[in-house]
């Protein structure tokens, strides 16, 4: 059993589609570019903002505008269009039963992370909630796990990262710590596999078991 579960938020513990996909859209248009359909901008729920609105068309000079719609727009209430995936509430309870300590670690900004976990009731299950800053630091999920474990006294040897992304299995192998792919998120098993997941879940029901397992 590890002593902490590291747990990423978008495609995890929430189903960020609806908020996130509307939010980017909304951008797209206000910097006069066309909104591709929702299904080919799945991609764009995992990585950091920065990374990807220059894929979608805009110049470099201007991400940081674009950024500025898309916040605007998510945090007026598309933010909380994120349903809980069922089962993720019992699991969390059952691994804070058994002496797990739980942090949340998110490229989103932590000043967003924490008002959409308390309108979902689930920040008490969080010893702590880590996220990117604004400004963009800590973007980066390696770089992130790196400053979790300095802020909380993490030994990696004691922690598993849990994520839907190959950036969750990434950032945990450049530190040493075992992983969990989950795929009810938006990588999906040949992602997450070929990133070097150690394991793989299928459902919310079966992750406290995994996680709490001696291996």
């Amino acid at each position: 059993m590890k002593r902490y579960a590291l747990v990423d938020l978008d495609g995890t513990i929430t189903d960020p589609r609806p908020g996130i996909i509307g939010a980017y859209r909304h951008a797209l248009m206000e910097m006069g570019l066309e909104a591709p359909p929702e299904e080919e901008l799945l991609w764009v729920i995992g990585p950091p903002l920065r990374q990807s609105f220059p894929k979608l068309g805009v110049a470099e000079p201007h991400v940081e505008a674009a950024l500025g719609h898309y916040r605007a727009f998510y945090s007026a209430g598309a933010m909380f269009n994120a349903p809980v995936y069922a089962g993720m509430p019992e699991a969390f309870a059952a691994l804070r039963a058994a002496g797990v300590t739980l942090i949340v670690a998110t490229s989103k900004p932590h000043v967003m992370a924490r008002p959409i976990l308390a309108h979902f009731g689930l920040d008490g299950h969080f010893h702590a909630i880590h996220g990117a800053e604004l400004d963009g630091r800590n973007d980066d999920k390696g770089d992130l796990l790196a400053h979790i474990m300095a802020e909380e006294g993490v030994d990696p040897a004691e922690a598993v990262m849990i994520g839907d992304r190959k950036f969750d299995i990434l950032a945990a192998r450049r530190h040493g710590i075992a992983n969990i792919g989950v795929l009810w998120g938006y990588g999906g098993e040949a992602e997450l596999t070929e990133a070097g997941a150690d394991r793989l879940c299928a459902t919310p029901h079966e992750l406290a078991t995994m996680v709490l397992a001696k291996n």
